[in-house]
């Protein structure tokens, strides 16, 4: 069964193309998708826009996606947002994970396929 309204995923990634290639996938697909281009934006509409979910990227200049998936944490009205952490980085350290996973995110690796995109996003709403 559909919901009424479409449901809101934001997508935060440095790579406009990246941005631009997940946000027709998923909009295709009947997703509401704002995006931001800068933690520090992804916050603000997250913030604003209160999305369903979040796709993140890892690597990002000024602040991390595990910073803003810190900072993310420690706002009340957004805390039990989920999160799938979308990354090209497949050299992360145990400690990056093990922090991912205990901010309660998952973790997947670019590139990713458009049916793995949607089937991550719909998971991610119905979590």
């Amino acid at each position: 069964m559909q919901p009424d309204t479409p449901q809101a995923i934001l997508i935060v990634d440095d790579d406009p193309c990246v941005i631009e290639t997940f946000s027709r996938l998923l909009q295709l697909e009947g997703f509401t998708v704002y995006s931001a281009v800068s933690p520090t934006g992804g916050l603000q509409i997250a913030s604003d826009k209160r999305p369903d979910a979040i796709i993140l990227d890892l690597r990002m200049p000024i602040l991390s996606g595990l910073r803003f998936l810190e900072l993310l944490r420690a706002r009340p009205e957004l805390q039990d947002t989920p999160v799938a952490i979308v990354t090209g980085d497949y050299f992360i350290d145990h400690g990056t994970t093990s922090q991912i996973a205990a901010l309660g995110a998952s973790l997947r690796f670019k590139p990713i396929w458009t049916d793995d995109l949607v089937t991550l996003a719909r998971g991610l709403v119905a979590a």
